[in-house]
């Protein structure tokens, strides 16, 4: 009998981590959903039939190594946990400015040495971190966040580097204007989801499930010689700024 694929999510009680569990245990992973939340994670762990709900501390060694080790084998981790404090750089706190790297980036980095322990023991597996098109480009009022979530990509062609020789592929997803998440707030102001909605190239924002299918398809078979790569999920935003500016001005 084959053994079933088991698939660790971060942030899994959050709307963007529970679409990626629902996808993943669509396509056939036992699925874990890790949170800071215990209320949340129960309620999240009951919307996916055979879905483990973990309380986990993604800044904390021993909750990261307690958690995998509850869950058991980890083919694939999801670091999808994230934080935010925005506002002008000269306001923000030091404080937060730490919080959001700590959440962000050292967080990951300590949920995937926790998982990678028996992904080099074993058979390999896969890391998949969710950045953010602020990997790409800083934002207004962003504060640490672009420079969490860079550091994360690079982090993960390290990881991409140093581990693809024990079996382990690593790749990183940055959304872009996704209506969930950190974002979800925003776009509660009609005006605010129509101005960001008119600026992506398709003329939407995304949803939770562009997320949940960009991770679906990285874990996939079909995928299997993607390694260290970004994949932006973001309708073409990004590029898009050229069409805000003429080629040529005119008096």
């Amino acid at each position: 009998m084959a053994v079933t694929r088991g698939a660790l999510v971060t942030g899994g009680a959050g709307d963007i981590g529970l679409a990626i569990g629902k996808a993943l245990a669509a396509d056939g992973w036992r699925v874990g959903l890790a949170d800071l939340d215990a209320a949340a994670v129960a309620k999240a762990s009951g919307a996916i039939a055979g879905s483990i709900g973990l309380v986990c501390d993604v800044t904390n060694e021993a909750s990261c190594e307690a958690a995998v080790a509850a869950f058991g084998p980890v083919d694939l981790l999801v670091n999808n946990a994230g934080i935010g404090r925005f506002g002008p750089l000269h306001e923000l706190t030091t404080a937060d400015f730490r919080k959001v790297i700590e959440v962000n980036l050292v967080g990951p980095y300590i949920m995937a040495k926790a998982a990678a322990k028996g992904m080099i023991a074993g058979n390999g597996g896969q890391i998949i971190n969710i950045t953010s098109i602020n990997a790409l480009t800083a934002g207004p009022g962003a504060g640490g966040y672009p420079a969490a979530k860079a550091g994360l990509a690079k982090l993960t062609e390290q990881m991409a580097l140093e581990w693809g020789q024990f079996g382990i592929r690593a790749n990183s997803i940055a959304p872009g204007f996704i209506d969930g998440g950190l974002s979800k707030p925003f776009y509660a102001d009609q005006k605010v989801r129509a101005l960001r909605g008119s600026a992506v190239p398709i003329r939407r924002l995304g949803l939770c499930e562009d997320i949940a299918n960009a991770v679906a398809f990285l874990a996939s078979a079909k995928a299997a010689y993607i390694n260290g790569h970004q994949l932006v999920v973001d309708g073409g935003v990004v590029p898009s700024l050229l069409m805000q500016l003429p080629r040529e001005l005119k008096d």
